[in-house]
């Protein structure tokens, strides 16, 4: 074994502007922690997507030379969108907002309007604007955003014929994943072989003799620690936590960062998704960084994007088409491409070295349940974690 031994809503805004080419070839009163600080770092909320919110849209990713045109249902088959929509985006405009925009210059007929904030942001804004919302459409960056607006009695059932697009775990009867994303452990593979890192997330701080890296202020890594919360307990979350602060682990402010600190090899291994490890892989090919997964905990929790037509849609099945383009052959070769997520629709891989979800030893989670962060938020700081 290698060793290192060193140390409030947005306005209108459609933008029609072309979409990637690689995806066309292919044919008061609120809700309070649904999200932590970062939303997943998107939309403003902890600087884009993994901290780098200049980065162009397209350049996310890597492995997706060669790429055969994706399996699932093209748009072609899908229902045409016609009538006035409007859509409350979770998801930041730099990285959904060419296939939004894709998606209307498809139909003549479609009078869409997108508004783009934090997804905790629309959630309250929903609740605020009561029976007068606008919305028809919630696309969240989260699965705790979605079930909080739900929960909130502010969501309609979805039809069985998209619900049924995908995978039980990832939808409920109010809303549905379009894409997802995986917790991992980034680390230097000149330090380290992936044989030795450990397949425990509650055996690192203790365990990994290596440095060790992470964001703790950020939405994704609070969502990760309320699912160590749900699965684990109380008591032994406050240890791990307690022993990450012993263990000198160093505190970065987003885990787009924290997986280039670890290429870098100022710490060996970090918690992180999935997407942050392969947009470094991006910039330098040969960088020293691989992804590990741990086993049926909290550290390879899987999180959804999705969507919820909102109680106040005035076209009820227009909404839902909409919803269902999101889960398009297009839409899902799109999240692989360009954000690097995780496809829901099964025909669509992945792109880059990673397993497919079947082959991810998940834990069983209600993802709507990461939406309480408030008992972690404080678990972190009786652990002396600044958040």
């Amino acid at each position: 074994m290698a060793r290192h031994e060193s140390d409030g809503l947005g306005g209108r805004d459609v933008r029609r502007r072309r979409f990637l080419a690689a995806a066309g070839a292919v044919g008061t009163v609120g809700v309070a922690g649904c999200t932590g600080g970062g939303d997943d770092g998107e939309n403003g909320d902890g600087g884009g997507d993994g901290g780098d919110a200049e980065s162009s849209i397209g350049q996310i990713g890597s492995g997706r030379e060669g790429r055969d045109a994706p399996g699932g249902t093209p748009m072609a088959e899908m229902p045409a969108l016609e009538g006035e929509l409007t859509v409350y985006s979770g998801r930041g405009e730099f990285l959904v907002g060419e296939l939004v925009s894709y998606i209307d210059d498809r139909y003549d007929d479609l009078d869409l309007t997108v508004r783009y904030a934090g997804s905790t942001d629309h959630v309250n804004a929903i609740i605020n604007e009561g029976e007068g919302s606008p919305a028809d459409v919630f696309y969240s960056v989260n699965a705790g955003a979605l079930g909080a607006l739900a929960g909130a009695g502010r969501t309609q059932a979805l039809p069985n014929d998209v619900a049924e697009l995908v995978r039980s775990e990832f939808r409920t009867d109010q809303w549905i994943g379009t894409s997802g994303r995986a917790r991992t452990v980034p680390y230097n593979t000149d330090e380290f072989d992936e044989s030795d890192l450990p397949d425990d997330i509650m055996a690192y701080p203790e365990e990994f003799p290596g440095d060790l890296g992470w964001a703790p202020s950020y939405g994704s890594c609070q969502a990760f620690v309320t699912a160590m919360r749900l699965t684990e307990g109380e008591e032994a979350t406050r240890g791990w936590l307690e022993a990450m602060v012993e263990s000198g682990a160093t505190s970065y402010a987003d885990e787009f960062r924290t997986c280039q600190e670890v290429a870098d090899g100022a710490i060996d291994a970090g918690f992180t998704n999935h997407y942050y490890i392969q947009r470094v892989l991006d910039g330098d090919p040969n960088a020293p960084i691989a992804t590990a997964f741990t086993e049926g905990d909290a550290g390879a929790m899987f999180n959804v994007a999705g969507a919820a037509v909102v109680d106040t849609a005035i076209d009820v099945d227009l909404a839902a088409n909409f919803v269902r383009h999101l889960l398009s052959s297009e839409a899902q070769d799109y999240f692989a491409r360009s954000t690097f997520e995780y496809p829901l629709i099964p025909e669509v891989e992945p792109i880059g070295d990673l397993p497919t979800i079947d082959e991810l030893d998940v834990p069983e989670i209600d993802l709507a349940e990461l939406s309480n962060l408030e008992p972690t938020i404080d678990l972190m700081r009786e652990a002396g974690i600044q958040v």
